[in-house]
């Protein structure tokens, strides 16, 4: 039986967490709700168990990686239930499943493996994810959990609570999870303010902006209030 030195399981957990946190990035980079450190989390916890086996002598280490399938489904399943307007989550979950493998086999010492089945992943993220796009035949702009729309909020106030709505609009979005992908602000006569948020959304647009444009509306300083997608162009009043 070979024993496990300090430095293979070094080697094996630094290689599961790298491959996990690659995964990661793209996700991340995407802003899914599983992303850099959760695929990392789930890789270090995978390689971790199953260098437990390894290094008690379990002559089934098999049988532990068996084990660490079925506790990424719990927390896969999680995932999936997380969204309260139908199913979503799922290729999230898929991810989380398969950040989990790469770390069975770097703690089994398949780095090569590893890393060929990270790259794997990456690309089917990478690859196939425009060429299910364009298998669609007739998609609809924010109908598709797993289509990102590119959607701007636009609004205008007085150039006096020009510092303050910015801050609300920029609140209101993070309360609603979204990191604006671009501000900008201009000056329209002499005491108005045009202010442009710029946010990516997955799934129904006017469903996930309904909060922000909820609390917006409710603020005096607000002139006109609406939203509008890449592809419809201004649109969507929300305040007139």
């Amino acid at each position: 039986m070979q024993t496990l030195t300090t430095a293979d399981f070094l080697i094996r957990l630094a290689t599961g967490v790298g491959c996990g946190a690659l995964i990661g990035v793209e996700r991340q980079w995407r802003a899914r709700m599983a992303g850099l450190r959760t695929n990392a989390l789930v890789a270090t916890g995978a390689t971790l168990f199953v260098l437990y086996s390894v290094s008690a002598g379990d002559s089934s280490a098999t049988r532990v990686a068996s084990y660490v399938v079925s506790g990424i489904g719990f927390l896969g399943g999680g995932v999936i239930l997380r969204d309260r307007g139908g199913v979503r989550g799922l290729n999230t979950a898929a991810t989380l499943w398969c950040s989990a493998a790469v770390g069975v086999l770097a703690a089994s010492g398949r780095l090569e493996l590893a890393w060929l089945g990270t790259l794997c992943v990456l690309a089917v993220h990478l690859v196939l994810r425009p060429a299910g796009r364009l298998l669609d035949r007739a998609p609809a702009a924010g109908s598709d959990p797993d289509t990102t729309v590119r959607a701007t909020v636009h609004l205008r106030c007085g150039r006096r609570d020009e510092a303050h709505i910015r801050a609300l609009l920029l609140q209101a979005l993070s309360a609603a999870g979204f990191t604006p992908t671009g501000l900008r602000a201009s000056r329209e006569g002499e005491d108005t303010t045009s202010l442009r948020a710029t946010v990516d959304v997955d799934g129904e647009v006017g469903k996930a902006l309904e909060p922000v444009v909820t609390r917006l509306s409710l603020e005096p300083g607000v002139r006109d209030l609406h939203w509008h997608t890449e592809e419809d162009g201004e649109g969507e009043p929300a305040l007139a």
